[in-house]
């Protein structure tokens, strides 16, 4: 167990060998590198039990806080049985001060983007978190910054516009790069509310922190669509942002990859319902040499 500004890692440690002891080390296989390692190098999360080598698992929780957008770093095994989650002690220990005061930092904005009774001061060199008083959902707020003492709309981020709707009072730069408008480069994911710039690319967006699917333009849920139709008719027709023939051979090889699969099965079925009488033979016969090999009778 190694520790670090008073935080402790687990580490697994063997004991060292004795001269003359011929015992072998023991090993390790790590999930990631699929490499055997002594148990020196390998760490054990604390919460699912899960064993990885060291320097994978650094390398793995450096990536998750720089594209995670400060979302909780879930354990590497995507089938892990226990969806274990990394404790702040074990990331503070295997990264350096520098990524961990990073990972604080995202973790704390997405707080509070994620708090419906807090926002951030709109005025750039403010930054401070100011609090929203509890009222109908979706209903703009007056909000007061405790700082620059600035009084802003809760929705829309402009300054307090009283009785007006948000989109009355929204200056006409301001709306055109902050928004719902079609051609925004920045908006509200659908489903968690994280603010995402579109600088390029295509329609189809995928928010990095809860892993939704929509389209840019009208914001629709994209998560079962996909054959992309959304982009045939209606107000996004022909905005998805690659060619027709691009579309084309996407669909193809979504068709492809079921065929595929249903010809497999239907290849397969037959062969296991033919095969099935001789597994079920020499299930009964091995069951029938274990009942004859104990019963008293035959002894």
């Amino acid at each position: 167990m190694d520790s670090i500004d008073g935080l402790q890692c687990l580490t697994m440690t063997a004991e060292n060998p004795t001269s003359g002891d011929l015992t072998p080390v023991p090993i390790v296989t790590c999930k990631l590198c699929l490499c055997e390692q002594p148990l020196d190098k390998v760490t054990m999360l604390q919460e699912c039990q899960c064993i990885y080598c060291t320097s994978c698992l650094k390398q793995y929780m450096m990536l998750s806080i720089r594209e995670g957008c400060g979302s909780p770093i879930t354990c590497p095994d995507m089938v892990c049985l226990n969806h274990g989650t990394l404790q702040e002690t074990e990331i503070a220990c295997l990264v350096p001060v520098s990524e961990y005061q990073l990972y604080q930092r995202l973790k704390f904005e997405r707080e509070v983007h994620m708090d419906p009774l807090r926002t951030w001061c709109p005025v750039a060199d403010c930054q401070t978190v100011c609090h929203i008083a509890a009222g109908d959902p979706g209903k703009p707020v007056m909000v007061e910054c405790p700082s620059c003492h600035l009084k802003f709309c809760s929705c829309c981020k402009d300054p307090w516009h009283g009785e007006a709707s948000c989109r009355d009072s929204q200056l006409p730069e301001h709306g055109a790069l902050f928004g719902t408008d079609a051609d925004a480069p920045i908006k509200q994911c659908p489903v968690c509310r994280i603010y995402i710039e579109r600088n390029e690319g295509c329609a189809q967006m995928m928010c990095k922190n809860c892993k939704h699917t929509f389209c840019w333009y009208c914001l629709q849920n994209l998560d079962n669509d996909i054959f992309l139709r959304h982009y045939d008719k209606g107000p996004c027709r022909n905005k998805l942002g690659h060619s027709r023939a691009s579309v084309m051979w996407n669909r193809t090889q979504v068709v492809g990859i079921l065929v595929g699969l249903g010809v497999i099965a239907l290849v397969t079925s037959p062969l296991l319902l033919l095969a099935s009488p001789c597994i079920i033979c020499c299930v009964c016969k091995s069951c029938r040499g274990k009942k004859k090999k104990h019963d008293p009778s035959t002894t």
